[in-house]
């Protein structure tokens, strides 16, 4: 018999960890090659986890509701020797950006191919005596986001009883620390805010958030693995970007007729005609006019994205997850309203895939599917701009006849909303990029649908 690892995947860039969410099968079952035998969650998919091979789940490492580093084994399968050896999903090369754990990895949300590379041993810091063995160096290095938290609280980590890997110390034992030794206004005041917008794939540092009081009669429980890290991501992301709103109305009364004149004609075709495909399809085409709103900051530089990757954020019962339609622009409006649907229903479905949910370069939030008139929202990083969708409905507006009479008449109407980050954005670029959007929902062309 062959044992074979099967690890905590890697699901994206930008995750250090992932939490087991389910375990689809128990000890001493069965399990098929590919056929899934957990769930994870983290804060960019939750997802089911294949069997690497045919076998037996010999033993489970983590339990339901335990988070771990990426690349931590989880479990085992007994197989026959001859039986090829694989690990549930391969760790991508590691990025400037993101740490480089040592013995274990940390979790994110896109496969590569690319093999994890042996680690490098380590040469002891400055001030550090090189008589030192490798578990203490280990110890003392942990990873940057511990050594940040702990220079922002001054604390010295070799004071820090560490419960990781050769007593390394972990995310865990800090915030533990310092919530023990830091009056909890001290706590409130840190400043998390890094110097520069991160880059693609940087890795998102914990944040300390403020400790409040329970009242007699409250109830607490804890935040889910994703609101954690939706949390911390919201919060960097206005500490990072200079956030600027600029709203526009938009008349979809023509529109609402070419679409209901389309419906079962894309519906044959298996797409939903929505609002939200015409949309996708207006800030896709403005992309290409207006490669600034498609952009990122890396420092003191800015990156003009050749590919436009649109994300879709999709509300879901545990949290908010944004699947992202890869090259919208080689789709036309039918293959647009495929994807937007699909993917919609595959995030709720726990069904997406890992890369489905990694690289967008510009993001649409929808608070008006509940009747929201219209959001403010918070720009996904390392975008520069995200677009909000009010709610369209009928409202009496006034119109100009072709003889110039003003008249009050029973229009389609609906707010959008665009975020950008005014680093880099001027509103004088934005809202040239929201009125051709506004434009080309309004007259859009009947051959062209």
């Amino acid at each position: 018999m062959a044992r074979v690892d099967v690890i905590m995947p890697q699901m994206g860039e930008s995750i250090a960890e992932g939490t087991v969410s389910r375990w689809l099968k128990s000890v001493g079952d069965s399990v098929k090659r590919d056929e899934p035998i957990l769930e994870i969650s983290t804060d960019k998919v939750d997802a089911e986890i294949p069997s690497p091979v045919a076998g037996i789940l010999a033993e489970i490492k983590v339990p339901e509701g335990e988070t771990v580093e990426v690349q931590t084994v989880i479990a085992i399968i007994e197989t026959d020797a001859d039986a090829s050896i694989e690990t549930a999903a391969p760790e991508p090369a590691p990025t400037p950006a993101a740490a480089a754990p040592i013995p274990s990895p940390e979790p994110s949300a896109s496969p590569d191919p690319t093999p994890m590379s042996a680690p490098t041993p380590l040469s002891a810091p400055p001030g550090v005596s090189s008589d030192e063995t490798g578990d203490e160096r280990l110890r003392r290095k942990s990873t940057p986001l511990v050594r940040k938290i702990a220079a922002e609280h001054d604390v010295d980590i070799s004071a820090v009883s560490g419960t990781g890997h050769a007593g390394r110390v972990t995310k865990k034992d800090i915030v533990e620390y310092i919530e023990k030794g830091v009056a909890p206004s001290t706590v409130s005041q840190v400043q998390v805010a890094p110097t520069q917008a991160p880059v693609a794939g940087a890795s998102v540092d914990r944040i300390i958030h403020p400790m409040v009081q329970a009242w007699e009669g409250d109830s607490v429980e804890p935040m889910s693995k994703i609101r954690q890290l939706t949390a911390d991501h919201m919060v960097m992301s206005r500490r990072v970007s200079a956030h600027v709103t600029s709203f526009f109305e938009i008349d979809y009364t023509n529109l609402a007729s070419l679409r209901e004149a389309k419906k079962a004609e894309y519906a044959e075709r298996g797409a939903k005609l929505t609002y939200m495909s015409f949309l996708v399809k207006a800030v896709v085409d403005n992309l290409k006019k207006h490669p600034v709103v498609n952009s990122a900051v890396s420092g003191d530089t800015q990156i003009f994205r050749k590919q436009i990757n649109i994300g879709i954020a999709v509300a879901l019962d545990w949290g908010l997850i944004v699947p992202v339609i890869k090259n919208a622009d080689e789709l036309s409006l039918l293959g647009l309203s495929k994807a937007v649907v699909d993917l919609a229903e595959r995030a709720r479905t726990k069904r997406l895939n890992p890369d489905e949910v990694q690289n967008g370069t510009f993001t649409i939030t929808n608070p008006g599917a509940l009747g929201g008139f219209v959001g403010i929202p918070i720009i996904n990083q390392p975008q520069v701009a995200i677009m909000g969708v009010g709610t369209i409905e009928k409202r009496p507006r006034v119109i100009t006849l072709e003889d110039g009479q003003d008249v009050i008449a029973i229009r389609t109407m609906g707010m959008i909303s665009m975020s950008y980050d005014h680093r880099v954005v001027d509103g004088v670029n934005a809202d040239r990029f929201l009125a051709d959007v506004k434009h080309d929902m309004e007259n859009f062309a009947e051959g062209s649908v």
